[in-house]
């Protein structure tokens, strides 16, 4: 699904984004409008500090949650989790930081006891049509709720539909909503449901599950080898399917630790997929058409762990936060690794890119200004934008940025008003 920007034009060098007088850009699901980082129409300044990024609105008193904030016309959408039992939405004015409304259900698990630094709260990042909202509660709950108002419009419960266990670690998959459908990993598989009444259309990939639960990462559209389709990592595997009947149309095994295969899959141009695991490797996919099948290769390989960071493409070159805590950029045709950052930061960033610089925002409550250098790392400034951890997906709409911390939500913005 493509939505409009709002675009915006760089006045002065390194000074204020302004908008053209279209309706405001928009952050409706998770990694932004195409689901890559990508954001088109937009040049950002070179530098964060000071004026140049200033905060317009803050709510400070919110409970944890790791959900990316979903940024509609005028309103914006967080969830959180009060006292490890109720999960919690609310709406808010994007221009004030005023509560429209807000909903709750209750809502809990506990995770393992390796995973306890992360918490027991709500993890995934919804989704939003221009109608609906679509929040995935941490006990494999999927709430469709009615954008305006906070009426639920339906719910279902994967655990009770698939006879599954709670997941050990949640409901981590970010919903993907196309015309008709929502797709998740829930229940232990990948799963489309009919976005108007929640009815289940399809399952598919039910080994995905392995024992802890359903899958952590989010599922992308893609035409591979001329096939449209979702490109979906499970605990063992990166497959395509069908968008209509969930037919399985490829899949090649994926090595990881105890089936962490976190991150999001990038489908590169119409014969490829990158992706990079934590215990594994990072590598590309080439999907090509024999006859009647599709057949799986790697293009290449690189023994590096991508971990949890999605990356973002620029110019043909990923730019990856690994395992090792290091920033390093490989070229996507060749897998050659083009540079890695002596320097550590945090275990997790998520990244946006106008297409010449970067933003990451580090779980550390730091957000850095990058140029998209492949051939040197080059920092270009560097802001801290939070006390608390920084874990959910930062979301860049028009000239604003929503940071979620762990306790709050702040709205920023490039430049003077």
């Amino acid at each position: 699904m493509r939505l409009t920007l709002w675009l915006v034009v760089l006045v002065a060098s390194g000074s204020a984004l302004v908008s053209s007088g279209a309706e405001p850009a928009e952050w409706r699901q998770w990694r932004g409008p195409n689901r890559d980082g990508q954001l088109t129409g937009v040049t950002w300044p070179n530098k964060i500090q000071g004026d140049s990024l200033k905060q317009i609105w803050q709510i400070k008193d919110l409970a944890p949650s790791y959900s990316g904030p979903i940024v509609a016309s005028d309103r914006v959408f967080t969830t959180e989790t009060v006292d490890k039992k109720t999960e919690v939405v609310t709406a808010f004015n994007r221009s004030t930081g005023k509560e429209i409304w807000k909903v709750k259900w209750d809502g809990t698990i506990s995770v393992p006891f390796f995973a306890a630094k992360n918490g027991s709260w709500i993890r995934s990042t919804p989704a939003y049509d221009g109608k609906t909202l679509f929040v995935a509660g941490i006990r494999d709950v999927l709430v469709a709720l009615d954008g305006e108002t906070g009426k639920e419009r339906w719910r279902v419960d994967f655990v009770k539909e698939f006879a599954a266990p709670p997941p050990d670690f949640g409901f981590v998959c970010s919903p993907l909503v196309d015309e008709t459908g929502v797709y998740v990993q829930a229940g232990g598989c990948f799963v489309k449901l009919d976005k108007a009444t929640g009815k289940i259309l399809w399952s598919a990939l039910k080994d995905g599950g392995g024992t802890m639960g359903s899958a952590f990462s989010s599922p992308v559209f893609a035409k591979l080898a001329g096939q449209e389709q979702v490109v979906v990592q499970t605990r063992t595997k990166l497959a395509g399917v069908t968008r209509d009947t969930g037919k399985l149309i490829w899949s090649k095994e994926i090595p990881s630790f105890r089936g962490m295969n976190i991150l999001t899959p990038i489908p590169l141009g119409d014969s490829r997929v990158f992706t990079s695991t934590y215990g594994g490797n990072t590598r590309v996919v080439a999907v090509a058409k024999e006859g009647d099948n599709s057949t799986t290769t790697d293009d290449w390989s690189l023994k590096y762990e991508g971990n949890m960071s999605t990356p973002v493409v620029v110019k043909g070159h990923a730019y990856l936060l690994g395992k090792d805590r290091r920033f390093l950029c490989v070229d996507i045709k060749t897998g050659k690794e083009q540079w890695r950052t002596d320097q550590r930061f945090g275990e997790y960033w998520s990244l946006v890119t106008d297409g010449e610089k970067i933003l990451a925002l580090d779980n550390r409550g730091i957000l850095f200004l990058l140029k998209a250098n492949s051939e040197e790392f080059e920092l270009l400034d560097q802001r801290k934008v939070s006390d608390s951890p920084t874990w959910a997906h930062l979301a860049v709409s028009g000239s604003q940025l929503f940071v979620r911390d762990l306790n709050g939500l702040t709205a920023w913005k490039f430049g003077a008003e």
